[in-house]
């Protein structure tokens, strides 16, 4: 009996595709040039800001940004914000999504090219696996080399840096929640809050996997934004194209082709783009999810075009509408015009808006609040001689960082007296002096005591004011009960 073939076997499904591995090359160029540039600053504002300091008086905090969760209290320069005042947090981060809507509606994925806390403390990562293991070509060679004493060392060297950057930016955050130097002091000395230490062992675990490991795929798998950014971007955004018209079809050897007469176009085909590329991608295949729009293969392929004495900006930060036209022969608008234009500009003054209301409302803020409650176990009190007691509870906020004095004052229901539960009836009067310690709410029990003939009916409105030596007032109304008539 004739046997059935055995079928051939088949490949094993896979579910995922198995990661490259990336292996940037250095390159010069103003694009590059302007990366570093941006490091320095975003690398020097995280490390030195928690130790500006900004004088607010002998009974506030000194730091410049302070996050004090403690006492509940956000500083900035002269800037206090209060818990209550989270509205303006609120409104940052508002402002915050605008501008990456602004932003990448403008200049593409710029912020994740040059700002991202990804994209900067990778690139510092690299430069630190650079600076000893060498090059990309080195760095390639020495991943497939067998382990050897050399290598064992420089991969030693290289994680054993990237740790401790990982620990100096876990170490650097918490100073931003408590006074950076008696931090540190408690720290090194194993004195500090066990959250501080668990803080800095979670962010150095996070910045040595995310910006030494992971790296690239944080952006390609982990971030939204890429899925998010398509659309906030048009035919008007400013994008790192390769013009296709200008490069197409390829060739190694220009030379040889013109002397052949085989058309040819200026794109050499040397993967220049492709070795800079620090998520190793070919921006010769069009827009793409993984491009960071950091602007590296502009650098790269402008050197090549040198080199080959051809035009620079085969690769070049333009718009989709741009790179048609100039394909085209047609005139091209200046640059400017791809920025500035309606949908920009919608963006722009919402952002501005959003700021400017933000900023005049911190300008204009009372800085006391005032708040009153009645008792209402019992609701009055009949006295002896007749009169109405009425109990009530005030709470004064002073959200300056010195002492004030406070003038609070009874106003309406004609012949009314209060006193609190500092001083005797007999001190009774129409106003009285309360002192208020520094970013301090003072609660006092209030009575109030009328005559049963200043009433109408069952009641009346009465009104607390307190006011400060400066003519800042503030105000509350709330009622005096007394029996029915």
């Amino acid at each position: 009996m004739p046997q059935s073939p055995v079928p051939a076997a088949q490949p094993e499904a896979r579910l995922f595709k198995g990661r490259a591995k990336v292996f940037p090359q250095s390159v010069h160029g103003r694009f590059r040039r302007l990366k570093w540039t941006l490091l320095a600053i975003a690398l020097g504002v995280y490390y030195l800001l928690p130790w500006l300091r900004w004088d607010r008086g002998p009974y506030a905090p000194d730091q410049f940004l302070l996050i004090d969760l403690a006492n509940r209290r956000f500083y900035l320069a002269a800037i206090e914000i209060w818990p209550q005042e989270f509205y303006y947090v609120a409104g940052l981060l508002v402002m915050a999504g605008i501008g990456l809507f602004l932003i990448t509606s403008t200049v593409g994925r710029a912020w994740c090219g040059y700002a991202c806390p990804q994209t900067v403390w990778t690139d510092l990562f690299m430069a630190v696996e650079r600076l000893i293991e060498g090059d990309r070509n080195a760095r390639m060679k020495l991943d497939r080399a067998p382990w050897s004493a050399e290598k064992i060392f420089k991969r030693v060297a290289v994680h054993g840096i990237w740790l401790l950057i990982a620990v100096a930016t876990g170490g650097f955050f918490i100073l931003y929640f408590a006074d950076a130097p008696s931090l540190v002091r408690d720290v090194i000395t194993g004195e500090a809050p066990s959250v501080a230490y668990a803080t800095i062992g979670v962010l150095t675990a996070t910045t040595y996997v995310f910006g030494g490991l992971l790296r690239e795929q944080v952006c390609t798998y982990m971030c939204p934004w890429p899925r998010i950014q398509s659309a906030m971007l048009d035919e008007n955004s400013l994008i790192v194209t390769y013009k296709a018209w200008r490069g197409e079809p390829r060739t190694r050897g220009l030379k040889k082709a013109a002397q052949e007469g085989v058309k040819a176009g200026d794109c050499i085909d040397c993967n220049a783009c492709v070795a800079v590329c620090p998520t190793g991608i070919d921006i010769r295949n069009g827009p793409q999810l993984e491009c960071i729009t950091c602007a590296l293969c502009i650098d790269a392929c402008d050197s090549m075009m040198d080199k080959v004495g051809r035009p620079r900006g085969l690769i070049d930060y333009t718009t989709e509408k741009r790179d048609r036209a100039e394909a085209a022969g047609a005139a091209l608008p200046p640059k400017w015009k791809s920025v500035v234009r309606p949908r920009t500009f919608l963006y722009f003054s919402v952002w501005a808006i959003i700021g400017l209301a933000m900023l005049t409302a911190l300008l204009m803020r009372d800085r006391v609040d005032l708040s009153v409650s009645r008792q209402r176990n019992p609701l009055y009190v009949q006295l002896s001689d007749g009169s109405i007691r009425n109990g009530y509870t005030i709470k004064l906020l002073n959200m300056e960082p010195r002492p004030r004095d406070f003038t609070l004052s009874l106003e309406g229901l004609d012949g009314a007296v209060m006193w609190d539960s500092h001083a005797t009836e007999s001190a009774a009067a129409r106003a009285l002096t309360i002192t208020v310690g520094p970013d301090q709410l003072e609660a006092r029990q209030i009575y109030v005591r009328a005559t049963p003939e200043a009433l109408s009916g069952s009641g009346a409105t009465i009104r607390f004011v307190a006011r400060t030596a400066e003519g800042l007032a503030v105000e509350q109304e709330t009622r005096f009960d007394g029996p029915e008539r």
